[in-house]
């Protein structure tokens, strides 16, 4: 850095990060147990033998027994990194470990950065070409044109698996599956769009060949440099650019925009001016991504158009072409099939797949992570935002389906529904527990309440319901507050939806009747009945399901658990034998825990405790995991001694009467209940592994647990669940996103199916 500059509080900041902890982005660590001399044995010599004499039989067992197939090489000279030009390759490695940790935080690819530090072209091949055994893919990245272009068809040429440019292809999926999307609101078809490219570098050349594979006519195509037009009557051109020569008068990029439908700008600030976009066509489509400041502002267009479709590659301005939303997704495609290369046909596909994904409603989590900030497909909203979850899922199927169907995947994808499955479990592994659960719904729909009806989260969580194909969807509310909530959202029809007005339905007095009845010896009149049937929405819904209505129901936006407990309370009661009580399912890396009580009991006594256990262990076997449970305290079998533990220690004797068909164990420390390890200092315990259904002394501790869990160690939460009701009823969190509402109907029908 130039000390004879002030440094910026971001560059300090980043400084800071880089350097903090374990210097660097990234680190290595065993997917494999390797604690004993028998775990190394296996891993390392003797036993590693076996794996290596396979691999020399048959190359592909590769793939089974070591890393290959989820390893890609994130390798750079340092000739072009970022907007900073050429660092050289050791000061391009802070960008490239970057890059690593982009693929694994996106689509679970594990990526190891190399720098190269040469500038020779036939060396830098030479070096990577021999790195083939090694690794699935190769990401090529910040090397300058035209050398860029040269090492990457000579390495595709040497390497029989991927080898992909991102500077070049990267940027083009993205450019495309934008331009796909403005040309769908704009009413244009890409055959007759005129398209103005300023910068025939790496980027620039492949944005123009891209968008030609998919069906833009050639002559349509201008691409611009520093000198202007790339016309046939050049004579300073080479091969790269000279494939893109157009026939024309035509010399600046001025001239070039006169009339043109897009522009894609991928040059440098202020190449283009206010009176070039004026003479642009009608809604023009302007991608002005030169970083970190674009070719013209959207300020600046706003000046002379207010019909055009902007986007940068910058975050603080509406549709970011970033790179990220393609290479990882595009990767994990290639890599799942065993690809020998990426081809046109499956850049295609993921343009597509991101284009499409824009066109659909966007979870609550997206919105979360952009400041609330209201995303719906438009012009401000043509491709999806980097955080968006959905993308695990959606693109790498679409790019196996492009090799698969062109003939460059080795290992072909039978059951593609599956695939889609797996993509989501890689990165949120409650989905692999629940997946079962969601198609068991499916496979037999229930009518699901949604009490808080003309709730914006309630309506979107009960079209996701419906459109998952888990049943009906009920919402309780005024139609016409909840048409014009679809309508002004953009959310389709109520088409497979009931809506029931609390106030006027026809149930009115057969649901007041049924209150009265439970509610007159508690000192309810009839009208405080018909009141509340009428008024509250949570009694309505509540009366739907124990008149059998509806199957379950769901709540709990807009107004706190024990007010709704009260409500529900009038009209289902809880299951005899059982204890009314919450349970948080939380996943925090790769490993599931149950955490109970979280809602109820504040400070249950150790019978309380006890029952809890055998519910909570029930629960969790229903939910696929063998219940180990651990009563859980500060002290550990008396060390420290105190008062708290001993209703932990008298809920385990009491357990210990009953013989229960499940693990437990405690008092104990979560730190001792969750580390196999330290369980072996204390043989005479009876876990057979860590815990994962967790006890604790109250509710203080349940509910402070999971949300810490959930805030600070990046776990996903589902729950709390409501257990004990003999009617099928959940309670969100006040804050819950859409797709936790739909998590919560999902298993409040579950349940309901499992009742029938």
């Amino acid at each position: 850095m130039d000390e004879t500059k002030p440094i910026s509080n971001l560059a300090r900041e980043a400084l800071l990060m880089h350097a903090s902890g374990r210097p660097g982005k990234i680190e290595i660590s065993p997917t494999k147990p390797l604690t004993t001399q028998r775990d190394l044995s296996l891993a390392y010599s003797p036993g590693v033998a076996a794996p290596c004499l396979e691999i020399e039989r048959d190359p592909t067992t590769a793939y089974d027994y070591t890393a290959r197939g989820n390893m890609v090489a994130v390798i750079s000279n340092g000739t072009a990194v970022l907007g900073l030009g050429n660092l050289g390759a050791l000061a391009s490695k802070p960008v490239m470990e970057g890059k690593s940790v982009l693929f694994k935080k996106f689509a679970d690819v594990d990526a190891i950065d190399l720098e190269v530090d040469t500038l020779d072209v036939d060396e830098f091949v030479n070096c990577v070409r021999f790195l083939g055994p090694t690794f699935g893919g190769i990401n090529l990245e910040d090397i300058k044109a035209p050398e860029c272009f040269i090492i990457e068809q000579r390495l595709k040429e040497l390497m029989n698996i991927p080898v992909f440019h991102d500077d070049q292809h990267g940027t083009a999926i993205i450019v495309a599956a934008g331009l796909i999307n403005a040309c769908h609101l704009t009413g244009r078809d890409l055959r007759d769009v005129k398209v103005v490219i300023n910068g025939a570098g790496a980027a620039g050349v492949a944005c123009a060949e891209l968008i030609k594979f998919m069906g833009a006519s050639p002559a349509n195509v201008i691409l611009c440099d520093t000198k202007g037009i790339i016309h046939r009557d050049r004579k300073d051109l080479n091969q790269w650019k000279s494939a893109h020569a157009v026939n024309t008068d035509m010399r600046s990029l001025s001239d070039a925009l006169a009339g043109a439908d897009a522009f894609l700008g991928l040059s440098v600030k202020g190449a283009v001016t206010p009176e070039m976009v004026a003479a642009m066509a009608d809604k023009p489509i302007i991608f002005a991504m030169a970083n970190p400041d674009p070719e013209i502002t959207p300020e600046e267009v706003a000046t002379v158009r207010t019909d055009a479709i902007m986007a940068t590659g910058r975050s603080d301005y509406p549709n970011q072409i970033n790179n990220v939303l393609g290479f990882p997704y595009i990767f994990r495609g290639a890599l799942d099939v065993r690809a020998r290369s990426i081809n046109m046909e499956m850049k295609v596909a993921a343009a597509r797949a991101i284009a499409n994904l824009a066109r659909e409603d966007v979870p609550d989590e997206v919105a979360a992570a952009y400041a609330g900030r209201r995303l719906r497909y438009g012009p401000d909203y043509i491709i999806p935002v980097p955080f968006d979850p959905r993308m695990i899922f959606a693109i790498p199927p679409a790019v196996a389906r492009a090799a698969m169907d062109t003939g460059v995947a080795t290992m072909p994808i039978v059951d593609m529904d599956g695939y889609r499955q797996a993509l989501s479990a890689r990165l949120d592994p409650t989905v692999a527990s629940l997946q079962a659960i969601h198609n068991e719904v499916a496979a037999h729909p229930q009518r699901v309440v949604f009490a808080e009806g003309e709730e914006e989260k309630s309506i979107r969580a009960a079209i996701a319901y419906r459109n998952g194909g888990y049943g009906t969807p009920i919402l309780v509310g005024r139609e016409d507050q909840i048409e014009e909530a679809v309508a002004r959202l953009g959310l389709g029809s109520l088409e497979g939806i009931e809506v029931y007005n609390a106030k006027v339905s026809y149930h009115n007095k057969h649901y007041t009747d049924f209150v009265y009845s439970r509610m007159n010896r508690r000192g309810a009149l009839y009208r405080d009945a018909q009141r509340w049937v009428n008024q509250d929405r949570n009694v309505f819904g509540a009366c739907m399901v124990a008149m059998g209505d509806a199957d379950a129901m769901v709540t709990g936006l807009t107004r706190h658990q024990h007010h709704i407990l009260d409500q529900v309370g009038m009209c289902i009661d809880p299951t005899p034998g059982d204890r009314l009580m919450g349970l948080t399912m939380v996943v925090a890396k790769g490993r599931t825990v149950f955490i109970a009580d979280t809602t109820v009991h504040e400070a249950p006594t150790a019978e309380q405790m006890a029952d809890i256990a055998c519910q909570a262990a029930r629960k969790a076997r229903q939910l696929g995991h063998e219940p180990r449970v651990a009563f859980l305290s500060y002290s550990t079998f008396g060390a420290p001694e105190g008062e708290n533990p001993v209703m932990a220690r008298q809920a385990v004797r009491i357990l210990e009467q009953r013989h229960p068909d499940f693990e437990f164990e405690g008092e104990m420390g979560a730190h001792v209940a969750l580390d196999a390890e330290l369980l072996k200092v204390y043989p005479f315990q009876r876990l057979s592994g860590p815990a994962n259904v967790l006890i604790t002394p109250g509710l203080n501790s349940a509910n402070i647990s999971y949300k810490l869990l959930q805030k600070l160690g990046g776990g996903t939460v589902i729950g709390p669940m409501l257990i004990g009701l003999s009617r099928p009823v959940q309670i969100t969190a006040m804050d819950a996103t859409v797709s936790d509402m739909v998590h919560m109907a999902v298993m409040a029908a579950y349940d309901a199916l499992r009742r029938t």
